[in-house]
């Protein structure tokens, strides 16, 4: 039997963990960070990814949205840093230091899949994480 002069117990589902946010608000940041990956396969799912779970979330679930608006940043900002590497690369292929830019460039989907890892990681641990090199056009 209980004791009457206890709060009763919330069930081990519905308890927050540590960092007060839900495991569906921790799911959809964890989401947010993870769905650019799927620009492995669409082509185009760095950004479309990221910007769906921002819209679904942006009223509902503040710590997602965030993370999502993060991600969003995030992978405009290295898609054109990859657009102006690839386009310098190119130009100076033509004098031969170009070379040594297309290997360093192969190294650069590398590091953006990552960094979207560790994304997913530290938002699905409830820890906002920001983007090294990342402009925010979305405040």
């Amino acid at each position: 039997m209980s004791d009457p002069y206890l709060p009763p117990s919330e069930p081990a589902s519905v308890a927050l963990p540590q960092s007060g946010l839900s495991n569906e608000e921790r799911t959809w940041a964890l989401v947010a960070h993870l769905s650019a990956l799927s620009a492995y396969l669409t082509g185009f799912g760095m950004i479309l990814g990221p910007l769906v779970v921002w819209l679904i979330n942006k009223d509902s679930k503040p710590f997602a949205a965030e993370q999502a608006k993060e991600a969003l940043n995030f992978n405009i900002s290295w898609l054109l840093w990859g657009i102006l590497w690839g386009v310098a690369a190119f130009i100076l292929t033509f004098v031969l230091v170009g070379i040594l830019m297309w290997i360093a460039f192969a190294f650069f989907g590398v590091v953006w899949t990552i960094l979207c890892i560790i994304g997913g990681i530290k938002a699905n641990e409830g820890v906002a994480y920001r983007y090294p090199l990342t402009i925010r056009f979305i405040s």
